[in-house]
């Protein structure tokens, strides 16, 4: 069972005075928990471990996908492919961070995977700051959290320049390239998100900017502000596979910026590979014995309780839980259902005392390196609260 432990939550105005604005839902319940997970140091460590395994074992299966021309069975747009490639075949083009989801960990359950969100993860500022800001705020100043997310982005920024040696080599190799933010105007979860990278890269040492998406300059020669400056990298907090379907002239000029080494392009295009459900079928192809997988297909599992995704979605939408029989148990609406479908073994979350279910979120920037959990019903929507965790 899910232990908690009650804290003194933060008032809407302090949360508005950090940027956090979303702190309300739409049936105005609190989006932040008044609660805290209680996790061991051991449970932690598997949450960890689990995370760097499973990493590996994308990395191999994007290997696997490409070397195969597998872009079709994963529902990966047909223009987006070069891109793929592309920034697959050379280390410059560096995955910052991405966010597992699982189930399990708690209790003895064994840690699965339900999917990685590796190229625009949401809950970034509420684990990365919100619940260090809830200890501090309850005088819990001397508990303990599985929490480096800001440390470790930012010193993932300086692996851009750096790649695999240490990063105490940035100073010495960066010559004064630029990182240019970008989000959707209006959006202010997007916004304050993106501005916290912005913040990240900036302490790790680069010269940074930020432009809504809408204003930025694309051409053969590059990417720029509305200024015309130029930059030599572009954070988008975009998903890869919107631009594919929604700005096609926009996939085929990154394409070809990429091509001509005019920028590189955060999260690459490769990560659009990691963040299809798709990934998770072959997956369990390649290590049919990892702990960590659930059995997943292209088509409907048989005799098994299972869940029904779409290869791309958000927020639980398009999804459906269905029994061993076929019939349908839950099902949430949404706007995905043209994308392919891949069929996944159902897995009960962790509950607390009141049966409110628990899923765990890990982040990973070159390492597992912070957690928090979302709490709601059976399909994890976006009337999820975020819970933030304290070591016991």
């Amino acid at each position: 069972m899910v232990k908690l432990q009650k804290i003194n939550p933060l008032s809407d105005s302090a949360l508005e005075e950090l940027g956090f604005t979303w702190h309300t839902d739409q049936d105005n319940s609190k989006y932040i928990s008044d609660a805290l997970v209680q996790l061991t140091s051991a449970e932690a460590e598997n949450y960890y471990e689990a995370a760097n395994e499973l990493y590996d074992m994308y990395v191999k299966g994007a290997e696997y996908v490409i070397e195969n021309n597998l872009f079709f069975e994963l529902g990966i747009p047909f223009n987006l492919v070069d891109a793929i490639k592309k920034s697959w075949e050379n280390d410059v083009h560096w995955h910052l961070y991405g966010r597992f989801d699982l189930a399990g960990g708690i209790d003895n359950q064994p840690i699965k995977l339900i999917e990685f969100n590796a190229d625009t993860p949401t809950a970034l500022f509420e684990t990365a700051l919100l619940q260090w800001g809830m200890l501090k705020y309850n005088n819990m100043d001397e508990m303990k959290q599985f929490n480096s997310v800001y440390e470790s982005i930012s010193e993932n920024f300086k692996r851009l320049i750096t790649l695999f040696d240490d990063t105490d080599t940035f100073q010495e190799r960066y010559d004064g390239w630029k990182i240019l933010f970008s989000s959707i105007e209006g959006n202010d979860e997007e916004e304050v998100t993106t501005k916290l990278l912005q913040q990240m890269a900036t302490d790790a040492g680069f010269d940074t900017g930020f432009e809504y998406l809408q204003n930025v300059k694309f051409s053969e020669d590059g990417i720029f502000d509305a200024n015309g400056e130029e930059y030599e990298y572009w954070f988008k907090l975009y998903p890869w596979e919107d631009i594919a379907i929604d700005e096609p002239e926009l996939a085929t000029v990154l394409t070809n910026i990429m091509e001509n080494q005019k920028a590189i392009i955060l999260n690459p295009a490769y990560t659009l590979l990691f963040q299809s459900k798709g990934m998770m079928k072959i997956l369990c192809d390649l290590f049919p014995d990892s702990p960590y997988l659930l059995k997943t297909s292209f088509e409907p599992l048989q005799g098994i309780k299972q869940v029904e995704k779409t290869v791309f979605g958000r927020e639980g939408a398009n999804t459906k839980i269905i029994d061993a029989n076929g019939s349908l148990l839950e099902e949430v609406a949404g706007p995905y259902g043209n994308y392919k479908k891949v069929y996944q073994e159902y897995v009960e979350f962790p509950k607390d005392a009141s049966g409110t279910k628990y899923q765990a979120g890990v982040f990973f920037a070159y390492e597992a390196c912070g957690m928090s959990f979302r709490k709601g019903s059976e399909i994890m929507n976006n009337m999820s609260k975020f819970v933030g965790h304290v070591l016991v």
